[in-house]
């Protein structure tokens, strides 16, 4: 599963919610299962990447990206080499930060970057936020969370319970930087990618409706905490 923003989106760590364990019912509670999925509890290793590091681990990332993105050869050639070029700009962003998922090899990754009240962060939102959202990027709260890929399985299975792979990559992005919210840019006619960020908690900004939604190429999704 791929998720991309014109600069360089997407998928929402975006509807439904775990049970609060706080709750009680009335019924007697029965035996516990396992967990089983795509992204189990004690599966897959969340870790970050210095700059150094990513560096030695382009060619993996290159991988990593033409496989969940599908698009058969093309993926693998100028599709893959644009996703590259993407990340090598973001990487040079103030606060930029990428994370992998691992077990025995590189099975997941999601990056994004902290933004403020003024600067080029703004680059291919032009005309979509409100002016709530810059005064939260003043309050040095928002980030943009550029790419999250997954494998599809992610997406198809156990969307929202909280161990999700794409769920965890999204999270620990806000968490890391104490954000209190995420935003990213989804192309209007990648249906696809909408409701798999939906399926993870991102709601439209204009108010969770796509006929509300003012006019332009690409679609604001927000992400709370």
């Amino acid at each position: 599963m791929t998720v991309n923003v014109p600069v360089p989106p997407t998928t929402t760590e975006l509807l439904g919610r775990a049970a609060d364990p706080e709750r009680r019912g009335t019924r007697k509670p029965g035996p516990s299962r396992p967990e089983h999925g795509s992204s189990p509890r004690e599966g897959q290793r969340v870790r970050p990447l210095t700059r150094r590091q990513i560096e030695d681990h382009l060619q993996e990332l290159g991988d990593l990206y033409a496989e969940t993105s599908g698009g058969g050869t093309w993926a693998w050639n100028e599709a893959r080499g644009a996703f590259l070029r993407r990340l090598a700009a973001d990487v040079r962003r103030p606060g930029f930060e990428l994370l992998i998922s691992e077990t025995t090899s590189l099975t997941g990754c999601a990056y994004g970057f902290p933004v403020r009240g003024g600067g080029p962060w703004w680059e291919g939102f032009d005309g979509y936020l409100p002016g709530r959202l810059l005064r939260l990027a003043a309050s040095g709260r928002l980030i943009v969370i550029s790419g999250i890929y997954v494998p599809s399985r992610v997406r198809r299975q156990n969307q929202d319970r909280a161990w999700n792979l794409a769920r965890r990559l999204q999270r620990r992005l806000l968490t890391d930087h104490g954000a209190a919210l995420a935003v990213t840019l989804v192309n209007r006619s990648d249906h696809g990618t909408v409701e798999a960020l939906r399926s993870w908690g991102w709601r439209y900004i204009e108010g969770d409706t796509p006929r509300t939604s003012p006019l332009g190429l690409f679609r604001v999704l927000v992400l709370e905490t």
